[in-house]
């Protein structure tokens, strides 16, 4: 019996030590300490963190993608007040204003209950944990991913593409995916794919790789285009961030000239590199 009694108690101990190597079940955050949160996870725990400062940028301070700005945000109010909206995928030129215009709709839903959630690519394998956490809320949840992209066989990927279209369980309709990317599908494209379409009594049908990395960006139901800005959209970019950083109109006028030579230098004309050329005058301007 005392035998037994040990190799009982040497049992528990050890089912002790393996129920601390199991993954934990996930944490809801004190839902009032902020409209933004993080996923994290960290060793065998996860849980959404919330965001002390959310960056604060305003839909006016995107300058030239008023048509973006128009459908994204039509979108985001047929959403906030219950009626059908859709996945929204951003893609396009770097620095174009992508995540930023993400970022601006919390700054100007936060009152009419948005709340925006980061999840980075790494941990889109748990967006069904995510999505559980959400269910039944009062707030409007939008799962955001900045500069999305897939290489071949990662798990996050299938995970998105279940959670977008296709899993057996419905997301509520409380919590919409906002992805920003560069790839248009999402997943590098080779030519040798594309050099397996085959053509069939004039139709075109792509190889089978082709129609797999496809398949994931249709699930989003709204696509949203961003373009290399022209050399009087960047100025007008520009202009605006000086303004807004104090310069004076008359310096603002004068800083054309290096205004187009820094966008030469870092080679793109961008809101990104409007902002950065604007953060960097107005902080040595002198009257």
């Amino acid at each position: 019996m005392t035998d037994l009694n040990q190799f009982l108690a040497r049992a528990e101990r050890l089912l002790e030590r393996l129920e601390g190597l199991l993954p934990a079940e996930p944490t809801a955050p004190d839902w009032a300490a902020s409209t933004a949160f993080r996923w994290r996870r960290k060793h065998n725990s996860a849980a959404l963190v919330p965001v002390p400062r959310p960056h604060q940028i305003r839909l006016g301070d995107l300058q030239d993608i008023d048509d973006k700005k128009d459908r994204i945000v039509a979108n985001t109010r047929q959403f906030l007040a219950g009626k059908r909206a859709n996945n929204v995928l951003l893609t396009g030129a770097r620095g174009t204003g992508k995540s930023s215009l993400v970022k601006a709709l919390l700054t100007e839903f936060a009152t009419e209950g948005l709340r925006l959630i980061e999840v980075d690519k790494d941990d889109l394998i748990d967006l069904p944990d995510i999505v559980e956490l959400l269910h039944g809320r009062p707030e409007r949840f939008i799962l955001f991913t900045d500069d999305l992209s897939f290489e071949d066989g990662e798990p996050a990927y299938k995970a998105l593409k279940s959670v977008l279209d296709g899993s057996l369980a419905a997301v509520p309709d409380n919590v919409l995916i906002y992805a920003t990317s560069n790839r248009r599908h999402l997943m590098p494209e080779y030519f040798a794919e594309n050099a397996a379409t085959k053509h069939l009594d004039g139709e075109v049908h792509p190889a089978e790789a082709v129609e797999e990395k496809i398949s994931l960006s249709e699930r989003f139901g709204l696509w949203i285009s961003f373009y290399p800005f022209s050399q009087d959209e960047y100025l007008k970019v520009v202009n605006h961030w000086l303004a807004e950083f104090g310069v004076p109109p008359a310096a603002v006028a004068g800083a054309r000239g290096e205004a187009l030579q820094w966008a030469l230098l870092r080679g793109s004309r961008s809101g990104r590199v409007a902002w950065q050329f604007a953060r960097d005058y107005a902080g040595h301007y002198t009257e």
